[in-house]
This record gives C-alpha cells, structure tokens and sequence, in this order.
C-alpha cells in the first residue's frame, strides 16, 4: 500500500524500504541475473529469424522500410556501433529469404520464433508465480497473433504519424508558436519515453499466463521504460568513452557491447514486470522472502481454512474457488495456498476442476470429511509417511519399540512428561541398553 499521508517521513521511508528488499529478493531468490542471461542466448539465436518473419509481413504491407530506424533508436545507446550492428542484423534478415526456404524451412523459422516466446512467457510466469504455461493451442494462436499482426499495426501507426506531421495544415499550425515548441517537446521527449513504456507494458499485460490489471502493467511499463531511457543515456556515455574496448576486443568490441546492452535491457524489462506484480499484489512487499516458509501449525491451521472455505462454496451451491482467489482470502502467497491444496488434493479430499485456472472444489461431500482427515492429510504429506527400519549399529530395542508405535511419543508430549524420563523409562524396559543409544 502507499505511504500515510498523516506520517509522511516515516510511511515513505519504510514503503521505499519494502519495495528496495523485495525487488532485491526478486533479483536474488528469483534469479532475474540468470533468467536475464538465459534470454540474452535466446534472442541472439532467434533475432534473425524473429525479424525475418516480421520483415516478410512487412514488405507485404509496404511498411518494411521502417524496420532499420526502429533498430537504429532501439540501439541509440551503442553510439556509433548501432550503424554497423542495425546493417549487419537488416543483412542477415535480407539474405534469409523466407520465400525461397520451402515448408521445412518456414515451419522451423517459426519453431525458433515460437520457442523465444515461449521462454520469455516462462520467465514472466515465474515473476508473477504462475505454475501453468499456456496449453499449445493458445501459444500457437496467441504467439502467431503477436508476431503477424503486431507488427504491421504498430509499423501503420508509426507511418501514420509520420505522414499526418508532414501535411500542409498540420506544418502550418506547428509553424505558430507555442505549437511549434509543444510539438518538439511532445515528438523528441516525451514520444520516445512514452512508446518505450506502453511497449513494456504490453510485455507485461500479454506475456504473463494470467490477468494482469492495466494499473499494474502501466506503472510497472513506466518506470521500467523511463528507467530503460536513462540507462541508455549513460551507457552511450560509456560506449563513447571506452575505447579500450576497441583496443582489447578490435572487431569483437561492437558485438561484447551489444550483447552487453541486450542482458540491461532484458533485466530492466524483467524488474519492471517484478514491479508491476508488487502494485498488484501488494501484500508480498511484507514478507522476508520471496517464498516465505510457515510452520507446521501456521499449515494446519491454513488446511482448515482453505478447506472451511471451498466447503463453505460447496454447501452453498455457488461455483469453484480459484488458487488466487483463496489466496486472496486468506491473505498469504500463491505458493504457500497451492502447496497445502496440492496435498488436500493428492489426499482425495480436494479435486481441481480447470488446471489451467487452479479452481478447486470438495472431492466429497461435507459430511464425509473429518477435520481429523485434513490434519492428517498435512501431518502424514511428504514422500517418506514413515520413518524405516532402523539398522545396524545404531539399531536400539527402544528405538525399534518407538518405531512400531508411531504417534506414541508425540503424544506424552501433552502430558509434561521430560525426555529424561522417556530415556530411563525405556531403557529399563529394554534391558538397560542404555550404552547402546547413539552419543550425543
């Protein structure tokens, strides 16, 4: 939640404090660093077939020519690499030839294109906690939508600016002051950063396997556009001022800065979706970590809950709850809600009814399920239900007797009996093996 507005110094210290740690947790626990990289490898395996497909799409509609000098803005901040880098990527994109490459070969540009988006997807997903990937009938619809249509509609939009700046009226308005000003303004300031944020938040809104709210994906869009702006300014101001790379790297140095460029890209557009998940989902700036641990008691009590709650829908005849929306309910993370409705479910008492949304519902009806049987279900979950038989040298007769009586000592612990007197009890009982116990 944003700050108090009644303690202005201390609400806003803290709210910085919170949103500082829990980008930190998602750039550490989350490995955003690694996913980042990851992303680097894949979009320098996919740009060419990626623009060669959306260069093909183009050309149809005449809007091809406007490819390089989005590519020369997108690579401003490698100074003058950008020129070499933008010829460079338009030839191999030229000399691909998509026309030419037969069925085999446009079905494996596309396999390459598909599988960049699908990692980028799986990267969201992971930020925003989502278990499920899309099924394949929605990534091939919704990948080929985006790779064929957008294009075409923000290439149109682009020229359709560009043209409506160039007419007799619009050029006799913008040559009276202070249009003249605002139009410079609005064209070489605030286009850039604005087309830049509306992009990012498009990423976030799409990309992720879930309901993103607009709020959310627009102020995460806008500090990660702004922010990715900025960051360009100063490493154009590297770039320019570090020719010991030239020196060190020679022909090397254009594609080391590039690359270079390309994972500060990937890692603020990455932070910026981490941004939009916590204006989203504010309670998660309050916890320690990224996937905070509850006890044994804290699961119990939860298990009962969730299932007080889906009983509750059941016994009134209303629909299935979603894993966010009990989420929600029971104010606690996605991860902690799944994993003791993922045990409730593998015990029968719980069936999910659409696993792609995570909707559950009682297994049975109410009268049928114990409270007894959910407690069970989280004291007996876990790959190991009983602990094996004891052998060699540190076999015991009292540990073997604890063994073939589980639950008996987990119940003198109400009775205030000691571990001493456990010890002394037992090991008058086994005939005074005492020796044999492990050493302490």
């Amino acid at each position: 939640m944003p700050p108090n507005p009644s303690h202005p110094t201390h609400d806003w210290l803290n709210w910085a404090k919170r949103w500082i740690a829990a980008l930190r947790r998602e750039y550490d626990e989350g490995g955003l660093a690694l996913r980042a990289t990851s992303l680097v490898y894949t979009s320098l395996l996919s740009l060419a077939p990626l623009l060669a497909v959306s260069f093909s799409v183009l050309k149809a509609f005449g809007v091809h020519n406007q490819l390089e000098p989005l590519l020369l803005e997108l690579l401003e901040p490698l100074g003058d690499k950008s020129a070499e880098i933008t010829r460079t990527i338009i030839g191999f994109v030229e000399s691909i030839g998509v026309g030419v490459l037969g069925m085999l070969g446009v079905a494996t540009l596309f396999y390459t294109v598909i599988s960049l988006l699908e990692k980028i997807e799986s990267t969201f997903n992971h930020i925003w906690r989502v278990a499920t990937a899309r099924s394949f009938a929605r990534r091939f619809s919704d990948y080929l939508s985006v790779i064929l249509v957008g294009p075409v509609l923000v290439f149109s939009a682009i020229g359709l600016m560009a043209s409506t700046a160039q007419h007799e009226w619009v050029q006799h308005i913008l040559a009276i002051e202070p249009f003249g000003t605002l139009y410079y303004l609005l064209t070489k300031i605030l286009l850039p950063y604005a087309f830049i944020s509306v992009a990012f938040s498009f990423v976030y809104v799409f990309i992720p396997n879930t309901r993103v709210q607009w709020s959310a994906a627009v102020g995460g869009g806008l500090v990660a556009g702004v922010t990715w702006k900025l960051v360009g300014s100063l490493f154009a101001a590297f770039v320019s001022n570090s020719a010991s790379y030239s020196a060190i790297y020679s022909s090397f140095a254009a594609i080391i800065l590039f690359m270079l460029w390309l994972y500060i890209s990937w890692l603020i557009l990455l932070l910026g979706g981490a941004i939009a998940f916590h204006i989203q989902y504010p309670r998660y700036l309050h916890y320690g970590s990224r996937h905070p641990k509850l006890s044994i008691r804290c699961i119990e009590q939860l298990a009962l809950e969730l299932m007080y709650l889906i009983g509750l829908r059941h016994y009134r005849g209303e629909s299935a709850i979603p894993l966010h929306t009990l989420a929600d309910m029971v104010n606690l993370p996605w991860e902690s809600v799944g994993g003791v409705l993922s045990v409730l479910q593998r015990r029968n008492l719980l069936v999910v009814t659409d696993g792609e949304n995570g909707t559950y519902q009682l297994a049975r009806d109410t009268d049928a399920i114990r409270l007894q049987d959910i407690l069970s279900a989280i004291r007996s979950s876990g790959d190991v239900d009983t602990l094996p038989v004891i052998t060699g040298p540190d076999s015991t007769t009292a540990l073997d007797g604890l063994r073939d009586a589980p639950g008996w000592l987990a119940g003198q612990a109400d009775t205030g009996l000691t571990l001493r007197a456990v010890l002394i009890d037992t090991s008058t009982e086994a005939g005074d093996e005492s020796s044999r116990l492990p050493a302490a």
